[in-house]
């Protein structure tokens, strides 16, 4: 029997916040060597484009991916100016997206590089990138033309507050997180998707580079794995922060070492209850089903929600 024809996603509703303005993917003009790496947000997009960075460069030191890999739907910088200087890139782009599926222009002949992570760890990770932003973040997200919708407000003293806030408005104060993970998990038999799982990278970073490589049919010499490695690794990124974070981290209190924070998972544990953590576990099977629940909560390498 003849496989079914693929049936493409197609763009049906244009989102906007004090971060978003989709609107800028319906004038974007394709190459179709375009690599876009799309998370939910505090998921490993940095650590990907990272990744993506060095594969792209070969190992090059010093990869500024901040500058050459922007956030294409984010309001600021306007979207003239952020698409004649991606225009103008004449290296293999590749750039970042916290779109859901429907919300973005899909382009067949792109690579799509989704990354997830346990909403309790990007939970953690959103508080501190949201904890630490100074006046300057705000401004920028609250003070310039474009704003749609409710301006973006410092959040509350407590982390537990901060994610009973998340869960309870799905995503609140930034965007809905469910319907995220739903879209990108509905089309990941796409041969031009890829998922990737946090987790995953923490367990084995190079056969998971190996595996964006071989996606993105990037050829490596088999001596220049450790160095590629070595420059995606934590420490490395963490002495290098000001090539990672946006505009060299002006926008956090401490710079761009608050915006490489952690990267490590589970820190939610020492302060939930088994009662709180359950109730993250139940909204997920809910929302997403048992197999995109189950792998969400802990990637290919181990987990799952019977460890929350």
């Amino acid at each position: 029997m003849n496989a079914p024809p693929l049936v493409w996603p197609r763009k049906t509703r244009e989102l906007h916040n004090h971060h978003f303005d989709s609107t800028v993917w319906n004038d974007f003009l394709f190459r179709d060597d375009d690599i876009v790496i799309a998370t939910y947000a505090k998921s490993g997009t940095t650590w990907t484009q990272q990744i993506v960075g060095q594969l792209v460069f070969d190992g090059a030191e010093n990869v500024n991916v901040s500058e050459i890999s922007p956030w294409l739907d984010l309001r600021v910088p306007s979207k003239e100016i952020k698409l004649a200087a991606v225009e103008a890139q004449t290296h293999r782009r590749f750039l970042k997206t916290h779109l859901p599926v429907d919300a973005l222009v899909f382009s067949p002949n792109a690579k799509y590089i989704y990354v997830a992570r346990d909403g309790r760890d990007v939970v953690w990770s959103m508080y501190n990138h949201h904890a630490r932003a100074n006046e300057a973040w705000y401004a920028a997200l609250n003070n310039t033309p474009g704003l749609v919708g409710d301006p973006i407000c410092p959040p509350p003293a407590s982390i537990r507050q901060y994610y009973h806030d998340w869960l309870d408005r799905d995503g609140h104060p930034f965007w809905p997180f469910w319907e995220n993970i739903a879209s990108w998990w509905a089309v990941r038999q796409l041969p031009n998707v890829l998922l990737v799982h946090f987790a995953d990278l923490k367990a084995d970073l190079v056969g998971q580079m190996r595996r964006i490589a071989a996606f993105l049919d990037i050829q490596v010499d088999e001596h220049r794995w450790p160095s590629l490695a070595e420059h995606c690794s934590f420490e490395y990124m963490k002495r290098n922060a000001a090539k990672a974070a946006p505009l060299g981290g002006v926008f956090w209190d401490g710079g761009a070492e608050t915006f490489i924070h952690k990267g490590v998972n589970g820190r939610w544990r020492d302060v939930l209850t088994e009662q709180e953590s359950a109730k993250y576990e139940r909204i997920a099977l809910e929302k997403l089903g048992p197999a995109c629940a189950n792998w969400l909560a802990g990637g290919c390498s181990g987990g799952g929600l019977t460890e929350g």
